[in-house]
């Protein structure tokens, strides 16, 4: 890949023969090159429409007041550049680190769910250009036979009890989620993979970077996309209520809408347990997936079951 790279930078103004660092390797590839983030897409996941429309909404966000994001660079060939059939989009660098588990997420899920409610504000009010096409979240697609991201049946390590306790408990979800409905009081455009690798910290400055994902689904996934990879994390409770006091801080959010916290929250878990195993090839996978994270996702689901996950309601 890094050979398609290289021919592609002329088109940033860069030479061919400038140093490339393979920075992730995880949904797509991300590279740093002569002052640029690249981000090289992996085939067949999206159209060039959808990154087209992604960047559309990112650019919209420039300069919003209260929010920092990331800024695409065009390209000779604008905003995306096609090469051999791939797709590859760059964006200025962003100074500070990534947000990690060890660190005082406490300290940082408050000024999350303010840049959280402005995204959500913003969506609400924006008129998209024409053409505007991005992925829908909800449950044919998450839980539904041809998910985005596989089916959570193809998990690492998943037996037969296993299979037939998440077979109940994403039934129940299912159902819920359905009741829930995906009205524009509760569905929407939203960020949907607002994690941890996903925010950039710089003193006091909290910045949302990685769009890809993007797309239409419940307002409320947005803070389940946040805690991604730590949904055992005993701080969860402490964190889901700073994310709503800052939420609110901004905007409302109904009583019906905190309700759905926990289900939107194993909604993602479930997700990520088969994301893990179909992307087997990710960083992201290779460090954190296996039999013992469908193992957690066992446990949550039998909580599920159990009580709802009350103890995340805020």
């Amino acid at each position: 890949m890094s050979d398609l790279i290289a021919r592609a930078l002329p088109s940033y103004g860069l030479a061919g023969d400038t140093p490339l660092i393979l920075l992730n390797r995880s949904e797509n590839e991300t590279w740093a090159a002569g002052g640029l983030i690249l981000r090289l897409h992996r085939q067949g996941y999206h159209t060039g429409s959808e990154i087209a429309s992604e960047l559309a909404w990112l650019t919209a966000l420039q300069d919003l007041p209260g929010l920092h994001t990331t800024r695409p660079i065009p390209g000779a060939q604008g905003l995306v550049t096609e090469i051999d059939g791939r797709y590859l989009v760059a964006f200025a660098p962003l100074p500070g680190q990534e947000l990690r588990p060890g660190d005082d997420l406490a300290r940082w899920f408050a000024p999350l769910g303010e840049i959280t409610a402005r995204l959500h504000l913003h969506s609400r009010s924006w008129i998209a250009p024409e053409g505007f096409t991005r992925k829908r979240w909800d449950v044919e697609t998450i839980l539904g036979p041809q998910p985005h991201w596989g089916h959570w049946r193809q998990a690492s390590g998943l037996d037969p009890r296993g299979e037939a306790l998440l077979a109940r408990a994403t039934g129940e979800l299912a159902d819920r989620l359905t009741a829930y409905g995906t009205g524009p009081e509760v569905f929407g455009l939203i960020h949907a993979d607002l994690r941890l690798a996903n925010l950039m910290v710089d003193g006091d400055r909290l910045t949302a970077i990685d769009f890809d994902d993007c797309g239409f689904g419940w307002w409320a996934y947005d803070l389940a996309a946040a805690l991604s990879f730590i949904e055992t994390d005993p701080r969860l409770p402490e964190l889901i209520a700073a994310w709503v006091e800052g939420y609110t801080r901004v905007a409302p959010l109904r009583p019906e809408d905190r309700a759905m916290i926990p289900a939107l929250i194993f909604l993602r878990r479930v997700l990520l347990t088969a994301w893990l195993s179909t992307r087997a090839d990710s960083d992201t996978a290779q460090a954190l997936g296996g039999p013992a994270y469908t193992r957690g996702t066992l446990d949550l689901a039998e909580r599920y079951l159990t009580d709802g996950l009350a103890a995340f309601l805020p």
